[in-house]
């Protein structure tokens, strides 16, 4: 039995070369095609494709809210095809996190009249999606107004430091989307990743949670509510004593890494002094454990992962091993234990 393909372009031109080039091959049948979105979900949901390929910049319905929706309510695989007229890292991460099985740029454009070139590309790619099983996702659509529950407050916490490295995102995303936009805390997070990811991680969180998420600026005042992501590249420190503000620094790397959560950390502590707390999630290596050293100096607390819920205990570890660490939890009871200090 062949392979059952959906095309999704908002291009009449790019809709027909497509198909053409799929149906070349004798082990592909084209069953439908959809010029936008809203045209894309519903055709899956009548024409139950093996597969489709799914264009990322379309009228009424653009491709990843499609992406998201196909996943959610009807999951089938699905290879995003698209001009990147965003930066790649900012779709790559919101499509595979969506449910994507790969991705695969235009050539030349919206309208690529080179797409022959990537022909054995584009039919590999199919035809390894179509044998993939995905599986129904668990995304906010739409995002629910989160209720906070009622728990006891350990109290006098103004700030929140969380670092991450491997496996962080995930991390990052249950953490912060469990968490109610009304919490006073301000959020400093520090991600190991490269520069140009962090702008996409932080617009990927902010779709996710009710709290203010972006990606730190140079001078950014930090208040309650906002989370600040340390930029790739840059450690971010806190400065000020009336208006706190985050600085953006290229001093040498820490742990061969930059941003690091030890530089964050440590200035965090040397403003806010008791009323600082460390979170150290999933990751490799040591990063953190002197940051939450200085926290504890100062009279804050520190709270790391589990080992049980880690991609890697690697950071946490590290923390935990050195004695500064006053909790630890597993990811799923890390947002309770966060809402206890504010």
């Amino acid at each position: 039995m062949g392979i059952r393909a959906l095309i999704a372009d908002d291009s009449a031109f790019m809709r027909k070369v497509i198909s053409d080039m799929l149906s070349s091959d004798d082990e592909i049948e084209i069953v439908g095609t959809a010029q936008d979105g809203e045209e894309a979900l519903r055709k899956v949901k009548e024409l139950s494709p093996d597969v489709v390929t799914l264009d990322i910049e379309m009228p009424r319905m653009d491709g990843l809210t499609s992406l998201a929706y196909i996943m959610v309510e009807h999951p089938v695989p699905v290879v995003m095809l698209s001009a990147m007229n965003k930066r790649e890292a900012d779709v790559v991460i919101k499509s595979l996190k969506y449910g994507a099985v790969d991705f695969i740029p235009k050539p030349s454009g919206v309208i690529s009249l080179d797409i022959e070139d990537i022909k054995g590309e584009i039919l590999a790619k199919v035809k390894m999606a179509a044998r993939t099983r995905v599986k129904r996702a668990k995304l906010l659509l739409p995002r629910p107004r989160f209720v906070q529950p009622s728990v006891r407050s350990r109290g006098r916490k103004e700030v929140a430091v969380i670092g991450a490295s491997t496996g962080g995102p995930q991390a990052l995303t249950y953490v912060l989307s469990h968490l109610p936009g009304s919490i006073p805390l301000r959020f400093l997070v520090v991600q190991h990743m490269p520069s140009t990811f962090t702008a996409s991680l932080a617009e990927h969180l902010s779709w996710q949670c009710s709290l203010e998420v972006k990606e730190a600026e140079d001078g950014e005042t930090i208040r309650p509510g906002l989370v600040l992501i340390a930029p790739g590249d840059y450690h971010m420190i806190v400065k000020g004593s009336d208006e706190e503000k985050v600085r953006l620094i290229q001093t040498p790397k820490v742990h061969g890494v930059r941003p690091s959560v030890d530089v964050t950390m440590k200035s965090a502590a040397e403003v806010y002094g008791r009323k600082v707390l460390g979170v150290i999630l999933t990751g490799m290596g040591e990063d953190g454990t002197q940051g939450a050293k200085v926290i504890k100096e100062r009279g804050g607390e520190i709270i790391a992962e589990d080992k049980s819920s880690c991609v890697v205990f690697g950071m946490p570890r590290a923390a935990i091993d050195s004695g500064y660490v006053d909790k630890v939890v597993a990811l799923s009871h890390i947002p309770r234990e966060i809402m206890q200090t504010a």
